[in-house]
């Protein structure tokens, strides 16, 4: 959406220019019509107006399981984290001498030995209430 003072270019969720601060009118995404902010349908075209919070998607689907309580928590003060800056803890880790330990065995038994590791590792970062969203799997030397 293009702002009316300065002329630059702004995203269609946001309700005021970035560049200069002006309130940007609310248009139609399908026919351009000037629209008011609680309008649901457009009163020229019928067009369904987005909401500006409409452009949050829900939380996807953790690719690592998270205890319960834990998803819990996160689902009920979602709301007050959105939008919210937050300052946020990344851990990497690697297991010192595990291609060594694993290299001459069967894929099985290697993930039988490592995986009690990553368990505990889950469970420490679960325990301080954090989330994991990536683990990188196991990739055997050939």
């Amino acid at each position: 959406m293009k702002c009316p003072k300065c002329q630059v270019e702004n995203p269609p969720t946001k309700r005021f220019c970035y560049e200069c601060g002006t309130k940007l009118p609310h248009l139609c995404p399908h026919c351009g019509s000037d629209v008011l902010p609680n309008e649901t349908f457009c009163g020229e075209c019928g067009g369904r107006i987005a909401k500006p919070d409409q452009g949050i998607s829900p939380p996807q689907p953790n690719p690592v399981p998270i205890p319960h309580y834990l998803a819990e928590k996160i689902l009920t003060s979602r709301r007050a984290l959105e939008g919210e800056r937050r300052q946020v803890t990344v851990l990497f880790a690697d297991l010192k001498g595990s291609m060594e330990l694993i290299a001459d065995r069967d894929p099985e038994e290697a993930r039988r030995l490592l995986e009690p590791i990553i368990e505990r590792m889950t469970e420490a970062v679960h325990h301080y209430e954090g989330t994991l969203t990536h683990i990188i799997p196991l990739r055997l030397p050939c």
